[in-house]
Protein backbone atom coordinates (compact mmCIF):
# COMPACT_ATOMS: atom_id res chain seq x y z
CA UNK A 1 0.00 0.00 0.00
CA UNK A 2 1.28 3.56 -0.41
CA UNK A 3 2.07 5.52 2.22
CA UNK A 4 -0.54 8.24 3.15
CA UNK A 5 2.82 10.84 2.01
CA UNK A 6 3.28 9.74 -1.45
CA UNK A 7 -0.34 9.70 -1.93
CA UNK A 8 -0.17 13.70 -0.76
CA UNK A 9 2.42 14.26 -3.16
CA UNK A 10 0.71 12.78 -5.76
CA UNK A 11 -1.86 14.83 -5.56
CA UNK A 12 -0.46 17.76 -5.00
CA UNK A 13 1.66 17.26 -8.51
CA UNK A 14 -1.53 16.21 -9.80
CA UNK A 15 -3.18 19.48 -9.20
CA UNK A 16 0.10 21.34 -10.55
CA UNK A 17 -0.67 19.86 -13.88
CA UNK A 18 -4.29 20.72 -13.89
CA UNK A 19 -3.46 24.25 -13.13
CA UNK A 20 -0.03 24.67 -15.60
CA UNK A 21 -3.29 23.80 -18.30
CA UNK A 22 -5.82 25.64 -17.44
CA UNK A 23 -4.82 28.67 -15.58
CA UNK A 24 -3.36 31.52 -17.15
CA UNK A 25 0.62 31.49 -16.55
CA UNK A 26 1.93 34.63 -14.33
CA UNK A 27 4.98 36.41 -16.60
CA UNK A 28 8.12 34.84 -14.40
CA UNK A 29 6.53 30.98 -15.89
CA UNK A 30 6.79 32.26 -19.26
CA UNK A 31 9.92 33.60 -18.85
CA UNK A 32 10.99 30.00 -17.79
CA UNK A 33 9.56 27.77 -20.09
CA UNK A 34 8.70 30.15 -22.63
CA UNK A 35 4.85 30.74 -24.65
CA UNK A 36 2.55 28.91 -22.74
CA UNK A 37 0.33 27.95 -26.66
CA UNK A 38 3.82 26.44 -27.60
CA UNK A 39 4.26 24.14 -24.61
CA UNK A 40 0.08 23.06 -24.34
CA UNK A 41 0.36 23.03 -28.08
CA UNK A 42 3.51 20.42 -28.19
CA UNK A 43 2.02 18.46 -25.83
CA UNK A 44 -1.52 18.09 -27.60
CA UNK A 45 0.25 17.06 -30.54
CA UNK A 46 2.86 14.55 -29.17
CA UNK A 47 -0.48 12.95 -27.09
CA UNK A 48 -2.25 12.57 -30.74
CA UNK A 49 0.35 11.72 -32.85
CA UNK A 50 1.00 8.78 -29.88
CA UNK A 51 -2.48 7.75 -30.95
CA UNK A 52 -1.50 7.57 -34.71
CA UNK A 53 1.66 5.22 -33.51
CA UNK A 54 -0.52 3.04 -31.35
CA UNK A 55 -3.23 2.36 -34.12
CA UNK A 56 0.31 1.32 -35.97
CA UNK A 57 2.08 -0.50 -33.68
CA UNK A 58 -1.57 -2.28 -32.42
CA UNK A 59 -1.20 -4.09 -35.60
CA UNK A 60 2.69 -4.81 -35.15
CA UNK A 61 2.64 -6.00 -31.14
CA UNK A 62 0.14 -8.51 -32.59
CA UNK A 63 2.07 -9.68 -35.29
CA UNK A 64 5.38 -9.18 -34.28
CA UNK A 65 5.17 -9.18 -30.41
CA UNK A 66 2.56 -11.49 -29.83
CA UNK A 67 2.43 -14.13 -32.25
CA UNK A 68 6.68 -14.03 -33.05
CA UNK A 69 6.32 -13.34 -36.57
CA UNK A 70 8.86 -10.87 -37.58
CA UNK A 71 7.19 -8.64 -40.27
CA UNK A 72 9.39 -5.69 -41.96
CA UNK A 73 6.73 -5.17 -44.25
CA UNK A 74 4.44 -4.06 -42.21
CA UNK A 75 5.18 -0.20 -43.09
CA UNK A 76 4.32 -1.77 -46.27
CA UNK A 77 0.87 -2.24 -45.14
CA UNK A 78 0.12 1.32 -43.77
CA UNK A 79 0.99 3.20 -47.18
CA UNK A 80 -1.09 0.46 -49.17
CA UNK A 81 -4.05 1.18 -46.64
CA UNK A 82 -3.24 5.03 -47.43
CA UNK A 83 -3.61 4.91 -50.99
CA UNK A 84 -6.31 2.26 -51.50
CA UNK A 85 -8.23 4.53 -48.77
CA UNK A 86 -7.64 7.82 -50.83
CA UNK A 87 -8.49 5.86 -54.09
CA UNK A 88 -11.40 5.03 -52.77
CA UNK A 89 -12.99 7.62 -50.81
CA UNK A 90 -11.60 9.86 -54.14
CA UNK A 91 -13.97 7.56 -56.30
CA UNK A 92 -16.99 7.08 -54.11
CA UNK A 93 -16.81 10.67 -52.61
CA UNK A 94 -17.50 8.92 -48.99
CA UNK A 95 -14.49 9.30 -46.24
CA UNK A 96 -15.65 6.03 -44.82
CA UNK A 97 -15.59 4.18 -47.54
CA UNK A 98 -12.20 4.70 -48.12
CA UNK A 99 -11.25 3.82 -44.22
CA UNK A 100 -13.30 0.58 -44.74
CA UNK A 101 -11.37 -0.13 -48.43
CA UNK A 102 -7.82 0.88 -46.13
CA UNK A 103 -8.65 -1.86 -43.52
CA UNK A 104 -9.75 -4.41 -45.61
CA UNK A 105 -6.87 -3.74 -48.42
CA UNK A 106 -4.39 -4.08 -45.13
CA UNK A 107 -6.52 -7.04 -43.81
CA UNK A 108 -6.26 -8.73 -47.05
CA UNK A 109 -2.69 -8.16 -47.64
CA UNK A 110 -1.86 -9.42 -44.38
CA UNK A 111 -3.69 -12.47 -44.53
CA UNK A 112 -1.81 -13.45 -47.87
CA UNK A 113 1.50 -13.10 -46.14
CA UNK A 114 0.30 -15.13 -43.55
CA UNK A 115 -0.63 -18.43 -45.79
CA UNK A 116 1.77 -18.20 -48.67
CA UNK A 117 4.98 -16.56 -46.37
CA UNK A 118 4.83 -16.93 -42.55
CA UNK A 119 3.50 -19.87 -42.65
CA UNK A 120 6.10 -21.89 -44.56
CA UNK A 121 8.69 -20.21 -42.11
CA UNK A 122 7.41 -20.56 -38.72
CA UNK A 123 10.12 -20.53 -36.25
CA UNK A 124 12.64 -19.22 -38.33
CA UNK A 125 13.24 -15.69 -37.75
CA UNK A 126 16.37 -14.88 -40.44
CA UNK A 127 14.32 -15.81 -43.13
CA UNK A 128 11.29 -13.96 -42.02
CA UNK A 129 13.34 -11.10 -42.19
CA UNK A 130 14.66 -11.23 -45.05
CA UNK A 131 12.03 -12.43 -46.94
CA UNK A 132 9.73 -9.10 -45.99
CA UNK A 133 12.45 -6.88 -46.41
CA UNK A 134 12.70 -8.04 -49.68
CA UNK A 135 8.86 -7.86 -50.05
CA UNK A 136 8.77 -3.72 -48.88
CA UNK A 137 11.02 -3.31 -51.21
CA UNK A 138 8.77 -4.94 -54.26
CA UNK A 139 5.45 -3.30 -52.65
CA UNK A 140 7.35 0.37 -52.13
CA UNK A 141 8.31 -0.01 -55.82
CA UNK A 142 4.97 -1.27 -57.23
CA UNK A 143 3.10 1.58 -55.50
CA UNK A 144 5.12 4.42 -56.65
CA UNK A 145 4.61 2.19 -60.27
CA UNK A 146 0.37 2.76 -59.33
CA UNK A 147 0.35 6.12 -57.25
CA UNK A 148 3.94 7.55 -58.58
CA UNK A 149 5.63 10.14 -56.04
CA UNK A 150 2.52 12.47 -55.75
CA UNK A 151 1.72 13.57 -52.08
CA UNK A 152 -1.82 13.08 -51.70
CA UNK A 153 -4.01 13.84 -48.43
CA UNK A 154 -7.31 12.97 -47.66
CA UNK A 155 -9.84 15.61 -47.26
CA UNK A 156 -11.71 14.94 -43.59
CA UNK A 157 -15.14 14.99 -43.71
CA UNK A 158 -17.22 18.25 -42.77
CA UNK A 159 -18.41 16.62 -39.11
CA UNK A 160 -14.72 15.98 -38.31
CA UNK A 161 -13.29 19.16 -40.04
CA UNK A 162 -12.84 22.19 -37.79
CA UNK A 163 -11.24 22.81 -34.11
CA UNK A 164 -12.84 22.23 -30.69
CA UNK A 165 -12.41 25.10 -27.69
CA UNK A 166 -11.08 23.70 -24.38
CA UNK A 167 -11.03 24.57 -21.31
CA UNK A 168 -7.18 25.83 -21.48
CA UNK A 169 -6.17 28.83 -20.93
CA UNK A 170 -3.95 30.80 -22.92
CA UNK A 171 -4.19 34.06 -21.80
CA UNK A 172 -6.16 36.88 -20.01
CA UNK A 173 -6.91 39.87 -22.48
CA UNK A 174 -6.88 43.37 -20.23
CA UNK A 175 -10.55 43.72 -19.86
CA UNK A 176 -10.72 40.48 -18.07
CA UNK A 177 -12.03 38.01 -20.78
CA UNK A 178 -10.04 34.37 -20.79
CA UNK A 179 -8.46 33.31 -24.04
CA UNK A 180 -9.29 29.60 -24.89
CA UNK A 181 -7.33 27.10 -27.08
CA UNK A 182 -8.23 25.72 -29.85
CA UNK A 183 -7.91 22.55 -31.20
CA UNK A 184 -8.36 20.25 -34.49
CA UNK A 185 -11.55 17.87 -33.74
CA UNK A 186 -9.87 15.30 -36.26
CA UNK A 187 -6.97 14.98 -34.45
CA UNK A 188 -8.81 14.27 -31.07
CA UNK A 189 -11.13 11.96 -32.47
CA UNK A 190 -7.80 10.00 -33.74
CA UNK A 191 -6.92 9.81 -30.22
CA UNK A 192 -10.17 8.55 -29.44
CA UNK A 193 -10.30 6.20 -32.03
CA UNK A 194 -6.94 5.12 -30.67
CA UNK A 195 -8.12 4.70 -27.16
CA UNK A 196 -11.61 2.74 -27.82
CA UNK A 197 -9.11 -0.23 -30.52
CA UNK A 198 -6.59 -0.22 -27.30
CA UNK A 199 -9.33 -1.17 -24.78
CA UNK A 200 -11.11 -3.45 -27.14
CA UNK A 201 -8.23 -5.22 -27.68
CA UNK A 202 -6.70 -5.66 -24.49
CA UNK A 203 -10.55 -7.32 -23.70
CA UNK A 204 -10.05 -9.52 -26.30
CA UNK A 205 -6.80 -10.99 -26.18
CA UNK A 206 -7.28 -11.15 -21.92
CA UNK A 207 -10.93 -11.38 -21.16
CA UNK A 208 -12.05 -13.80 -24.15
CA UNK A 209 -12.38 -17.12 -25.12
CA UNK A 210 -10.08 -16.45 -28.43
CA UNK A 211 -7.43 -14.62 -26.47
CA UNK A 212 -7.28 -17.24 -24.58
CA UNK A 213 -6.79 -19.32 -27.70
CA UNK A 214 -3.77 -17.12 -29.63
CA UNK A 215 -2.11 -16.35 -26.17
CA UNK A 216 -2.01 -20.40 -26.01
CA UNK A 217 -1.50 -21.19 -29.56
CA UNK A 218 2.06 -18.81 -29.00
CA UNK A 219 3.01 -20.50 -25.79
CA UNK A 220 2.26 -24.00 -27.10
CA UNK A 221 1.28 -24.19 -30.52
CA UNK A 222 1.08 -28.17 -30.42
CA UNK A 223 -1.00 -28.20 -27.32
CA UNK A 224 -3.39 -26.35 -28.25
CA UNK A 225 -3.78 -28.12 -31.69
CA UNK A 226 -3.86 -31.50 -30.00
CA UNK A 227 -7.18 -29.65 -28.46
CA UNK A 228 -9.19 -29.34 -31.77
CA UNK A 229 -8.27 -25.81 -32.52
CA UNK A 230 -7.43 -25.06 -36.01
CA UNK A 231 -4.17 -22.60 -35.08
CA UNK A 232 -3.24 -22.24 -38.83
CA UNK A 233 -6.68 -20.54 -38.87
CA UNK A 234 -6.47 -18.49 -35.65
CA UNK A 235 -2.79 -17.01 -36.46
CA UNK A 236 -4.30 -16.05 -40.26
CA UNK A 237 -7.01 -13.94 -38.51
CA UNK A 238 -4.97 -12.45 -35.93
CA UNK A 239 -2.02 -11.33 -38.91
CA UNK A 240 -4.87 -10.24 -40.56
CA UNK A 241 -5.88 -7.52 -38.01
CA UNK A 242 -3.01 -6.41 -37.15
CA UNK A 243 -2.19 -6.10 -40.76
CA UNK A 244 -5.92 -4.33 -41.17
CA UNK A 245 -5.24 -2.15 -38.54
CA UNK A 246 -1.88 -0.88 -40.23
CA UNK A 247 -3.74 -0.01 -43.34
CA UNK A 248 -6.61 1.81 -41.63
CA UNK A 249 -3.86 3.77 -39.37
CA UNK A 250 -2.73 4.33 -43.30
CA UNK A 251 -6.34 6.00 -44.02
CA UNK A 252 -6.77 7.95 -40.80
CA UNK A 253 -2.92 9.25 -41.21
CA UNK A 254 -3.35 10.07 -44.39
CA UNK A 255 -6.35 12.64 -43.30
CA UNK A 256 -4.21 13.80 -40.68
CA UNK A 257 -0.98 14.22 -42.23
CA UNK A 258 -0.07 13.27 -45.99
CA UNK A 259 0.42 10.02 -48.25
CA UNK A 260 3.97 9.83 -50.10
CA UNK A 261 6.64 7.61 -50.98
CA UNK A 262 9.02 6.89 -47.50
CA UNK A 263 6.16 6.93 -45.17
CA UNK A 264 6.45 2.99 -45.15
CA UNK A 265 9.50 2.95 -43.70
CA UNK A 266 8.55 5.79 -40.98
CA UNK A 267 6.05 3.84 -39.55
CA UNK A 268 8.02 1.03 -39.30
CA UNK A 269 10.48 2.06 -37.86
CA UNK A 270 8.19 4.16 -34.96
CA UNK A 271 6.43 0.98 -35.00
CA UNK A 272 9.31 -0.75 -34.02
CA UNK A 273 10.53 1.75 -31.28
CA UNK A 274 6.73 1.47 -29.62
CA UNK A 275 6.79 -2.21 -29.50
CA UNK A 276 10.71 -2.50 -27.76
CA UNK A 277 10.04 0.12 -25.83
CA UNK A 278 6.70 -0.82 -24.40
CA UNK A 279 7.37 -4.25 -24.58
CA UNK A 280 6.72 -7.29 -27.19
CA UNK A 281 3.17 -8.96 -26.98
CA UNK A 282 1.58 -6.13 -24.42
CA UNK A 283 -0.81 -4.04 -26.20
CA UNK A 284 -0.85 -1.23 -22.57
CA UNK A 285 3.30 -1.67 -23.29
CA UNK A 286 2.08 -0.04 -27.13
CA UNK A 287 0.70 2.35 -25.69
CA UNK A 288 2.90 3.74 -23.19
CA UNK A 289 5.56 3.29 -25.57
CA UNK A 290 3.67 5.09 -28.27
CA UNK A 291 2.68 7.94 -25.79
CA UNK A 292 6.64 8.35 -24.71
CA UNK A 293 7.21 8.14 -28.39
CA UNK A 294 4.91 10.88 -29.71
CA UNK A 295 5.81 13.20 -26.66
CA UNK A 296 9.37 13.32 -27.41
CA UNK A 297 9.20 13.56 -31.19
CA UNK A 298 7.37 16.78 -30.83
CA UNK A 299 8.83 18.03 -27.93
CA UNK A 300 12.34 17.77 -30.10
CA UNK A 301 10.52 19.11 -32.74
CA UNK A 302 9.69 22.16 -30.86
CA UNK A 303 12.73 22.83 -28.68
CA UNK A 304 15.67 21.58 -30.28
CA UNK A 305 15.01 20.49 -33.30
CA UNK A 306 18.02 19.87 -34.78
CA UNK A 307 18.83 16.84 -31.89
CA UNK A 308 15.40 16.24 -31.63
CA UNK A 309 15.14 12.65 -33.05
CA UNK A 310 17.77 11.66 -30.72
CA UNK A 311 15.26 11.90 -27.95
CA UNK A 312 13.41 8.88 -29.55
CA UNK A 313 16.38 6.68 -29.38
CA UNK A 314 17.79 7.69 -25.61
CA UNK A 315 14.14 6.78 -24.68
CA UNK A 316 14.47 3.03 -26.21
CA UNK A 317 18.38 2.77 -25.57
CA UNK A 318 17.69 3.69 -21.68
CA UNK A 319 14.40 1.18 -21.66
CA UNK A 320 16.77 -1.64 -22.96
CA UNK A 321 19.62 -0.31 -20.60
CA UNK A 322 17.37 -0.82 -17.27
CA UNK A 323 14.28 -3.11 -18.09
CA UNK A 324 15.38 -5.29 -22.29
CA UNK A 325 11.90 -6.71 -21.99
CA UNK A 326 10.29 -3.51 -22.24
CA UNK A 327 8.27 -1.84 -20.25
CA UNK A 328 5.47 -4.42 -20.00
CA UNK A 329 7.11 -6.85 -21.29
CA UNK A 330 7.23 -10.28 -19.78
CA UNK A 331 11.29 -11.56 -18.70
CA UNK A 332 11.99 -14.05 -21.23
Amino acid sequence: MKSPLATILILIAAGLVVWLFVAAWPDWLTAVIGAKKLLVNTIFNGVTLAGLYFLVASGFTLVFGLMRNVNLAHGSLYLLGAYVGFSVADTTGYWLIGVAAGFLAGALAGALMQVLVFRRMEGDELRQTLVTIGISIVAADLMLALWSGKTYQFSAPDWLDGAVTTPIVLAVRSNGSVVPMAYPLYRLVVLAAAIVIGIGLWLVLNRTRIGMMIRAGVDDRAMLAAAGVNVHLVFAIVFAIGAGLAGFAGVVGGTALSIAPGEDVRYLLASLVVVIVGGMGSITGAAIGALLIGLAEQIGLAYFPTYGVVLTFVIMVAVLAYRPQGIMGRPA
